[in-house]
């Protein structure tokens, strides 16, 4: 990276330009009618104290009448439903009797017997049901 930055300085080191005057007066002319203007805050518009009184309030009276309207509405009383208690929930164990697959054969063939042998299953399947219908 070093040579490639020295590179490019020797580069532009050899770059001659000649800039115009006229060019030279509308670059200046630009660079003078551009100012930087500070960042102005926004100004917070502050609301009188009413509208605090007036929002709590509302607040207050919207909870008062949910909470009035859900207690107005009482359940009705339903006769008593004994449930049986829940049973255990038992999980079966399983013996998982894992073995790594030993290959005889090389994988294109060992697939080409699999899709042979899922086909011979699909056509039973077939067979089977056309029995049943």
């Amino acid at each position: 990276m070093d040579k490639l930055a020295k590179r490019l300085r020797d580069d532009a080191g050899q770059i001659e330009c000649a800039v115009s005057d006229e060019l030279n007066d509308r670059i200046e002319a630009s660079l003078q009618g551009v100012q930087v203007q500070a960042a102005q805050k926004p100004v917070a518009e502050s609301r009188p104290a009413s509208f605090w009184w007036v929002s709590s309030l509302t607040g207050v009276a919207v909870a008062a009448t949910i909470i009035v309207a859900i207690n107005l509405r009482s359940p009705e009383p339903q006769p008593g439903v004994t449930e049986p208690a829940a049973s255990a929930l038992t999980v079966p164990s399983i013996e998982w009797n894992a073995q790594s697959a030993v290959l005889t054969r090389p994988l294109q063939q060992e697939i080409e017997d699999l899709q042979s042998d899922l086909e011979k299953a699909e056509e039973a399947v077939k067979q089977d049901i056309e029995r049943l219908f």
